[in-house]
């Protein structure tokens, strides 16, 4: 591949299981593993990629669907792992044991240099101990994944603006939550300000942030019971367009899956 820019891949996502791919020149990182060590293997296979040429796994935050595989490939294939603090203590039980020297404090709100990429970390409202998600930087391009967050404040957008690729959730459908059968408390959780975006969100969290730059939107962690892929990419779609947002032509809507991986994007 090329010195300038970068690969990824959208592994999974969804709320059973959540894993992106980033490689470099120099790096190859997966963000999550919430799937089995199984599952990801054959996932990176997809793409023709091995978990044994990775170099570390980034967490965003403790929940099962985002680290349930992180434990076993850490340990089967000796990687680093990067979490911040407060979610390193709140996995610390989920992993298993991994050596001191695999385990990195990537705090909130700080720049890590790995390798030939920059990578933002900033903090999302989720109902988890210290939740983070990421801006990948090289070479004048940007991609950035938020999922897993009741809302996205004027600062949030900010830090996320004017990417070259963006993976949003677009988690539910508001009226299908509403009248599913979920529990009334599960209900308010996911529409609370530590829940999750609803389409519509995710819709006008990218009129805010996105610009110029901005081709690729892949539309993710979509709930299999309160949601439909259709639904979410139509209303994404007629948001952008309302906006004047020419889609198709200035940039292009990616849906995900759960449980196949996209092919393999440049940025």
């Amino acid at each position: 591949m090329t010195d300038s820019g970068f690969k990824y891949s959208i592994l999974a996502s969804g709320s059973t299981g959540n894993a992106f791919y980033l490689e470099t020149a120099q790096k190859k990182i997966l963000v999550d593993a919430g799937l089995t060590g199984k599952k990801i293997t054959s996932l990176l296979a997809e793409i023709d990629r091995r978990p044994e040429d990775l170099d570390a796994i980034l967490v965003t935050h403790e929940h099962s669907d985002h680290i349930q595989g992180v434990g076993v490939l850490a340990r089967k294939y000796h990687l680093d792992v990067y979490a911040n603090a407060l979610t390193w203590q709140a996995m610390e039980g989920k992993l298993g044991k991994l050596d001191v020297a695999q385990k990195h404090i990537f705090e909130r709100g700080k720049m890590l240099t790995f390798g030939d990429i920059d990578i933002e970390s900033f903090g999302v409202s989720h109902d988890a101990a210290d939740p983070q998600f990421y801006r990948f930087m090289k070479d004048g391009k940007s991609f950035v994944m938020l999922t897993d967050t009741g809302y996205v404040s004027d600062r949030m957008s900010g830090l996320i603006e004017n990417a070259d690729g963006y993976l949003i959730e677009s988690n539910h459908d508001i009226e299908i939550l509403r009248s599913g059968a979920y529990p009334w408390s599960l209900k308010q959780r996911i529409l609370s300000d530590k829940g999750h975006l609803s389409n519509e969100d995710g819709a006008l969290t990218m009129i805010r942030s996105m610009g110029n730059n901005t081709k690729k939107i892949h539309l993710g962690h979509l709930s299999k019971e309160n949601n439909i892929v259709e639904l979410a990419h139509m209303t994404m779609k007629n948001n952008l367009l309302q906006a004047d947002i020419n889609v198709g032509e200035e940039v292009v809507l990616y849906d995900t899956s759960p449980d196949s991986a996209s092919p393999l994007l440049d940025i």
